[in-house]
């Protein structure tokens, strides 16, 4: 989607712009991630560009491992203000959070490796001993 794009777009034209099914953005707005959107005459759901924007916010928090219930809070935070004010700061605390499980994990996977290496050397010296 460029500045050529012209709201407020089908679900089907946007579902193919973002690379992911209509299904995708009817479960977000079942469960209250993204408002319901309005439909036309025909019954076919459009979106706008504010709404555009918050499904790819969606989509990058899912992107970087944000869980159902977090992107839920964000989403009820956002929705009570109607500010990002008070998302951000939230946003920063999960991320900080999510940083930190990683690094937990890089640090376990270090260690693996290492445990790894140091037995496939001991191996390697068992095979050459006569």
């Amino acid at each position: 989607m460029n500045e050529g794009t012209k709201y407020p777009m089908s679900i089907g034209v946007l579902a193919k712009g973002l690379g992911i099914t209509t299904r995708t953005i009817r479960y977000y707005e079942e469960i209250g991630l993204m408002p319901p959107s309005p439909r036309t005459s025909g019954g076919v759901r459009v979106y706008t560009k504010e709404e555009i924007l918050r499904l790819k916010f969606i989509l990058k928090l899912k992107e970087l491992g944000l869980e159902l219930s977090e992107m839920e809070e964000l989403s009820a935070l956002y929705e009570q203000s109607r500010s990002q004010e008070k998302v951000m700061p939230r946003l920063v605390q999960i991320l900080d959070q999510h940083i930190a499980k990683v690094d937990e994990k890089m640090g376990r996977l270090a260690s693996l490796r290492a445990e790894l290496a140091q037995y496939r050397k001991r191996i390697a010296e068992f095979k050459e001993t006569p």
